[in-house]
């Protein structure tokens, strides 16, 4: 039998079957042996032990197409990356380090707003200007309004999203929206075993229609870029792509290089000096991280 993690909790992981439902299984002591760990969004093979209780065995992970550790998921097409736009307001920071570690990761990002009634228009359209030229796609919602979701519903049909973000941004208020069997399936998973109501201690997989499962992951308050060089960090950033030519420097890092294409964009307004603030931070902090 053939089915996808959901959820893992405390050594049980939770199986999704199309047409037959969730089974709680447990690993092979072979995956320990071979030092796996099953993720969620894992498609596995496993077997049933009881199907009163609907209770399996793992036996294989298929090949995983990507492995997040960030949150940790497997088998990702898309990462909505939802901040925001008041209450709190958005730590720039932290979502433009989410932006170079997905960058890196090769998972394309959707980039939410939500609270936009918080919030004027003008606010908003400042918002979404900081990364317009950011190759990747900008949505604005209120969860709380119902406005937006009709669109956001058709970006994630047919594909496996993981919801990342900082607490209190409204990740939880979307997925139970979406899907609003998702807190009746935790419910009964906690019910059955005493573990795993829905704060978002844990990874959870929802099944919103047919091949279309969001990630509502635990959120986070930081990100270190570890094992990154300078180089790449540069080149994370899509919008330099358009000026790095039009530098002195071939390699011009665009920090303190005479004629530099890039900070005359930045001091033209062509390039965000948020976005770019936080490049000349990033780039000192994987400088000290190389003193240690």
């Amino acid at each position: 039998m053939q089915g996808k993690i959901i959820r893992g909790v405390g050594g049980f992981y939770y199986v999704y079957v199309e047409g037959s439902g969730i089974y709680e299984c447990r690993a092979r002591g072979i995956f320990r042996k071979e030092k796996t760990k099953p993720l969620v969004g894992d498609v596995v093979t496993m077997h049933v032990t009881d199907p009163t209780d609907m209770e399996g065995s793992l036996d294989t992970i298929l090949p995983r197409r990507n492995t997040l550790l960030r949150p940790a998921v497997a088998n990702i097409d898309q990462v909505l990356l939802m901040f925001a736009a008041a209450s709190p307001d958005p730590n720039f920071n932290l979502l433009d380090r989410f932006l170079v570690y997905m960058a890196r990761q090769q998972v394309p990002v959707i980039l939410c707003f939500n609270k936009t009634d918080l919030v004027s228009s003008r606010v908003v359209e400042e918002y979404t200007g900081i990364y317009r030229d950011c190759d990747l796609t900008i949505m604005t919602l209120s969860v709380q309004e119902e406005k937006g979701i009709n669109e956001l519903r058709q970006i994630l049909l047919g594909k496996t999203t993981a919801a990342a973000g900082p607490s209190g941004v409204g990740k939880s208020s979307l997925t139970n929206l979406l899907c609003p069997d998702a807190g009746m399936e935790v419910g009964g998973l906690s019910r059955k075993i005493s573990r795993g109501k829905q704060t978002t201690r844990h990874t959870q997989l929802n099944r919103i229609a047919p091949e279309t499962y969001l990630l509502d992951t635990p959120g986070f308050s930081s990100l270190w870029l570890i094992d990154m060089d300078e180089r790449t960090l540069r080149d994370s950033y899509p919008e330099f792509a358009a000026y790095k030519d039009r530098c002195r420097f071939t390699q011009c890092m665009h920090l303190s290089e005479p004629d530099c294409a890039v900070k005359e964009a930045v001091s033209e307004g062509k390039i965000s000096k948020i976005r770019y603030d936080n490049y000349l931070l990033l780039q000192e902090e994987l400088k000290e991280q190389k003193k240690y």
